[in-house]
């Protein structure tokens, strides 16, 4: 049965699995995109994540037309950022960008607003205050209701807060981060920043492209796979990246889990990070049906708390200055004088 859950500390509520559509109009044609929609929404979810570059602006309009004559029950997200056409100033977060890009995704999306409207990317060539101030009008005009982020740094999102704060601009109340058993450097300082300020999680590629569905064996990569065709270089859902010997140790771990709870891979992986403190919707991608209702079970398995722990153990990043630095000298003097417990990043728990 879907959960619900607040977008931080906004009044929304989401469906506690995202669907996310970057495969429409790409891995999956238009009548399968649309059979995709219809069974998540079937399945109780109402959050659907896109983007206005996902297949060339294809994902925004194939999503358009599916959800025509429901769009006012979903709650629909896409993003601004990334180029579509081949000008200057085709690209950013300028306010020259910005509203150009709102008006094409409305119009692709066939809506009059959008529920959650994310920055794709950091922009080091616009001043934070004009994107801010830029998407604050959008809001103000009624043709965005929230504002999220993705693919920042901590110290960006904590400076975008504090901008938004002293100008009485509307705030991101969302990020979009990259989050799963094999990617977990956002616990460090996004995840206590979040809680802290109030901000949803709604991780993208909780499966880590693919690596934690079990299809991968060391000694045999499936050439029809996403990661055998990735490109190498910068993109994060590469072979180079995932086939590393922690990483297998963590499939192994998953795959005994799933072993003895008689479920998919996919499931335990999605299942470990939709439990994960401070997560609000994991971003869920399918190529076909039998993918889709794989992964929609695991909105119904509720891992152990000893299963929690194998699984954080066996995937646990380094520990690094300064949160080792700080860890070491909270747990010894805070514990012994106050009883206070710090976890291994130094945050109080």
């Amino acid at each position: 049965m879907m959960e619900y859950r607040y977008m931080g500390r906004t009044g929304l509520k989401v469906s506690a699995l995202c669907l996310g559509c970057m495969t429409f109009g790409r891995e999956a044609d238009e009548p399968t995109s649309k059979r995709l929609i219809d069974r998540f929404l079937d399945a109780g979810g109402n959050f659907l994540d896109t983007a206005n570059t996902y297949a060339g602006g294809k994902s925004e309009e194939i999503t358009g037309r599916a959800i025509k004559g429901k769009r006012h029950n979903l709650v629909l997200a896409t993003k601004v950022r990334f180029p579509l056409g081949s000008g200057p100033n085709d690209l950013g977060l300028s306010r020259f960008h910005i509203m150009h890009s709102i008006e094409d995704s409305l119009r692709r999306l066939d809506t009059d607003y959008v529920d959650l409207y994310q920055v794709h990317c950091w922009d080091p060539g616009t001043p934070l205050e004009e994107t801010l101030r830029a998407l604050d009008d959008l809001v103000r005009q009624g043709k965005v209701r929230y504002l999220g982020v993705s693919n920042f740094a901590a110290w960006q999102i904590m400076k975008a807060l504090g901008i938004s704060a002293m100008q009485h601009l509307a705030r991101f109340e969302c990020l979009q981060p990259q989050y799963s058993l094999i990617e977990r450097e956002i616990e460090r300082e996004f995840i206590p920043m979040c809680i802290s300020e109030g901000i949803g999680i709604i991780p993208w590629s909780p499966l880590g492209g693919g690596f934690l569905t079990g299809k991968y064996k060391r000694d045999a990569q499936p050439d029809d796979a996403r990661l055998s065709q990735a490109r190498t270089g910068n993109w994060e859902n590469t072979w180079e990246k995932r086939a590393t010997e922690q990483n297998w140790a963590i499939l192994d771990c998953v795959g005994e889990v799933a072993r003895q709870r008689g479920v998919s891979y996919a499931q335990v992986a999605l299942a470990w990070v939709y439990n994960k403190p401070g997560v609000t919707a994991p971003i869920i991608g399918a190529r076909n049906m039998e993918q889709l209702e794989d992964n929609l079970g695991a909105a119904d398995l509720n891992l152990t708390p000893e299963e929690m722990a194998t699984l954080d153990a066996v995937s646990a990043p380094p520990v690094i200055y300064p949160y080792r630095f700080l860890a070491n000298t909270a747990q010894g003097r805070e514990r012994e004088k106050y009883g206070i417990r710090i976890n291994a990043e130094g945050v109080r728990i």
